[in-house]
């Protein structure tokens, strides 16, 4: 018996041992994860210490789709007894609260990632007695300065603030940051310089500053950051001319600069960037010719340098295998289109350059090829129609239209407005928009679309459409056409005078709550016949929300029989929010209509005008043979005359108001001939 009770003692203090061998993770940890998790405003909260594992966490018991978590502990090595805090992931939870100060609680904490919240507040000064090594703050609503308490933290080594509200200048104090090698800062309100204290940054692998509102030049420092394989400066604020020692930055894949001021610049020298795999060098003022060995570059899939002033020819002999975005879009190239960039799987972008016009006959208007080619505008000629009309023979308008209604990304659609019914045309089915020219069979209008969505992993070219589904907005609403970087809308054949244009918006990528998808902000420029128009237009703050239309109207004169609507993204607003590669112009619809006259509305009314037309055409045509016939003007009249002496004429008459509606107020496009009297409608 005695036996008996030692073995129970003994079992229970051996399972005893065994459960604090298991709870590795020290109390005081447990408890600060818990402050940590109430102070982010999360609602829910279950941890297993023993295994650290987060079996719940946030503002529902349900996760949310898309949302990642973890706490990664490290344990001794020898006999794992101990372990500690090291990471903390709570990412896409749109969580409510602040940045918590009790990261100071846990000594052995290395990362933290709380990307796609919706913080606010500011960076906790306590942070800077942290060994952090890695620092995610991306797409939350966090706000005031960047604290230089951070140049603090020597042991950074990844320091990612994009999308947020963060202002003024950017801490010199960051300089001390001697270990960092990724830099984000990217879709903030910074100001001021580049400090520099940057120039001693030799670790940097990845630096971004898109979309802010720094001033100065492009610093030379940058060639100190040897170490560079990313730079990406998108409407950053900053001058030019881009750094001619940007050249020693040899291991670079990704240089993207686009929309900087400043004076007119030469092709940067980048021949000593064999691995660069995207060069994007849009509306840089860069003038001269490019250079041939960029044609040569092994890596090199896309090149961007459109809207600049490049001129010259593309070479026959092209020999970069990898090259399959080419964006020469707005600038003056000349000459004609090699066979050597119509490769397979390629999409090339030539609008709005002086080429030699294409015919049906060029190898660039072969059909059914595996690519997508754009050239729209392609060529400098003397019929203004014919550049709208590429690889066609036929450049005559065989009547003249006065209206336009367009439901952009949608199907065809009906709408009751103040004067009737209208008919939109859709262009739904319209795939793919990377380097697109569509023009409608059935109508004199159509669009070019420039652009890649890039770092979304989406090759397919199917995110040029979006649509949601609501009941709170109209049909006409609920579908959009977004592009990239240039989407063109063009009518030709278009009776001169003066029209109202209508454009049609509506924010649908993003949402109207209180999660991470409302922070997103789309910012572009709008043109009209070459114009601008509207500068920076951002159709949340115009509609003053969300998955609310918002209609922009415009006065414009048509001269040439030509009506042009250009979008242009100018590098501004968030890029990754809710998700990568959401970003640039995104229009719902467009209406055009005169101001001189009443003009059908197409569909099915237009074909009911013709009927109506010719049937009033066939009654005046017998109304005038009628009288000839009585005057005696025809054949055999003179007898006939004798014979209805004394008769009275019975003939039908129309009034003036009768016969301005039957002809759409005499519209040139009803008109049927020639009579001897004047038109015939």
């Amino acid at each position: 018996m005695l036996a008996r009770s030692v073995f129970l003692i003994l079992a229970l203090s051996w399972f005893g041992s065994l459960r604090v061998a298991e709870s590795r993770l020290p109390q005081e940890e447990v408890d600060a994860l818990q402050q940590i998790i109430t102070t982010m405003g999360a609602t829910y909260w279950k941890f297993d210490s023993d295994s650290c594992q987060v079996e719940m966490v946030g503002l529902t018991p349900q996760a949310p789709r898309g949302s990642e978590n973890s706490v990664g502990c490290e344990c001794n090595s020898e006999n794992n007894s101990v372990c500690h805090v090291g990471s903390i992931m709570l990412k896409g939870y749109s969580l409510p609260g602040v940045l918590p100060p009790e990261l100071v609680k846990l000594p052995y904490l290395r990362e933290i990632d709380f990307a796609y919240n919706y913080l606010s507040g500011k960076i906790p000064h306590e942070w800077a007695s942290t060994q952090l090594n890695s620092i995610s703050i991306l797409a939350n609503r966090l706000s005031g300065e960047i604290p230089k308490e951070l140049g603090n933290i020597t042991s950074l080594i990844n320091l990612t603030l994009e999308a947020n509200q963060f202002s003024g200048t950017v801490p010199p104090e960051l300089g001390k940051l001697i270990n960092l090698r990724i830099l984000l800062l990217s879709s903030n309100q910074l100001t001021g310089t580049l400090p520099l204290s940057f120039a001693g940054l030799r670790s940097l692998t990845d630096f971004r500053i898109n979309d802010n509102n720094f001033n100065g030049a492009i610093p030379d420092f940058i060639q100190n950051w040897k170490q560079l394989t990313r730079l990406e400066m998108h409407a950053s604020g900053l001058e030019g001319p881009i750094p001619s020692n940007i050249s020693v930055l040899d291991k670079l894949t990704e240089l993207r600069i686009s929309d900087i001021n400043g004076t007119t610049q030469g092709f940067p020298m980048l021949s000593n960037m064999a691995d660069l795999v995207r060069v994007v060098l849009r509306n840089c003022k860069i003038s001269g010719e490019i250079p041939a060995y960029i044609w040569n570059m092994r890596n090199l899939q896309m090149l961007d340098v459109s809207f600049n002033r490049l001129v010259g020819e593309i070479p026959n002999n092209i020999t970069g295998r990898s090259l399959k975005f080419m964006f020469l879009s707005g600038n003056l190239l000349s000459g004609n289109i090699p066979d050597s960039i119509l490769k397979d799987g390629s999409s090339i972008d030539l609008s709005y350059n002086n080429f030699t016009w294409q015919g049906p006959e060029q190898p660039a208007c072969r059909e059914n090829m595996n690519l997508y080619i754009n050239l729209f505008k392609s060529s400098s000629t003397e019929n203004t129609l014919r550049g709208f009309l590429p690889c066609t023979n036929d450049v005559n308008c065989p009547r003249y239209g006065c209206s336009l209604h367009v439901n952009c990304g949608g199907d065809e659609l009906t709408i009751k407005e103040s004067k009737g019914e209208v008919v939109y045309e859709g262009d739904a089915e319209v795939e793919g928009g990377t380097a697109k020219y569509f023009r409608s069979s059935n109508g004199y209008w159509g669009f070019s679309s420039t652009g890649d969505f890039m770092d979304d992993n989406n090759y397919q070219n199917t995110r040029f459409i979006e649509t949601v589904q609501s009941t709170n907005i109209s049909a006409l609403y609920s579908t959009s056409r977004l592009s990239p970087l240039s989407l063109t809308y063009f009518h030709y054949c278009l009776e001169n005078g003066n029209y109202n244009v209508s454009l049609h918006f509506a924010e649908i990528q993003f949402t109207n709550d209180n999660t991470y998808s409302s922070l997103g902000k789309r910012i572009f420029d709008i043109y009209i016949q070459e114009k601008l128009v509207r500068k920076d237009f951002n159709i949340e703050d115009e509609a003053d929300g969300v998955q609310k239309p918002v209609t922009e109207q415009f006065n414009i004169s048509v001269t040439n029989n030509i009506l042009e609507i250009r979008f242009y993204w100018v590098g501004k607003g968030t890029t990754r929010i809710p998700r990568r590669g959401v970003y640039g112009p995104l229009i719902s619809a467009i209406s055009v209509n005169p101001y001189f006259k009443s003009c059908s509305n197409g569909g099915k009314k237009k074909v009911a005008a013709y009927v109506t037309v010719g049937v009033v055409a066939l009654c005046v045509t017998f109304l005038i043979t009628g009288i000839l016939w009585w005057k005696g003007c025809l054949k055999g009249g003179k007898k006939k005359n004798k014979d209805f002496e004394g008769l009275e004429l019975q003939t039908v008459s129309f009034t003036l108001k009768q016969i301005k509606t039957a002809t759409s107020n005499f519209d040139s496009t009803n008109k049927v001939g020639e009579g001897g009297f004047g038109p015939v409608y």
